[in-house]
């Protein structure tokens, strides 16, 4: 049975549950509530495990906070002996749209400072990655404050529509592949 891990990253606690930044977190917590998984807390954060055809993915919520995502990470890539091709991790993009997706192989951190912990943890940039636009709209400044906001009416009634296709970004990278993954859902 092929194994992957799905790192959604985010921000423990009540006051971050519904900010911009925990998008990794809520694209895996939509997931969980529609296949009807138990989150378990265990070592470096919340787990569960979705099972499709002869794959196994285990979702990670890492409790280690936004900027030490990379130990969370790397320990459970070690753990469940999952190779670096079959870890995808889950984040925010400010470079994006709102609801815009990006999947890539590898890359920069983009200033992403979850993103720039995985690849100080693991020694590089090239591991999987699906980014979801959050959108840029904050003034000069507001960045840190806009980045830890909550989402907007207009966003919040769009987002069950995008968690349903993050859903299935996260079943065609187990059983269609990277390539595939990024040809079909890139920029939708």
């Amino acid at each position: 049975m092929k194994k992957f891990l799905i790192a959604g990253l985010g921000n423990i606690g009540p006051k971050y549950e519904n900010t911009r930044h925990n998008i990794g977190f809520k694209v895996l917590d939509h997931l969980a509530v529609t296949e009807d998984l138990t989150w378990e807390t265990v070592r470096l954060g919340d787990t569960t495990t979705y099972k499709k055809k002869g794959r196994t993915f285990i979702l990670l919520k890492p409790s280690t906070y936004m900027n030490l995502s990379g130990k969370a990470v790397k320990y459970w890539l070690e753990k469940e002996k999952i190779p670096i091709e079959n870890l995808l991790v889950i984040t925010d993009d400010l470079n994006l749209a709102f609801g815009t997706f990006r999947i890539k192989t590898k890359g920069s951190d983009g200033g992403h400072n979850g993103l720039k912990d995985i690849q100080n943890t693991l020694q590089t940039t090239k591991y999987p990655r699906f980014r979801f636009g959050i959108s840029d709209a904050f003034s000069k400044g507001r960045q840190i404050d806009y980045v830890l906001g909550e989402w907007g009416a207009e966003e919040e009634a769009k987002l069950k529509e995008r968690f349903e296709k993050s859903k299935d970004i996260i079943t065609s990278f187990g059983l269609a592949g990277i390539s595939n993954t990024m040809n079909t859902f890139n920029g939708k």
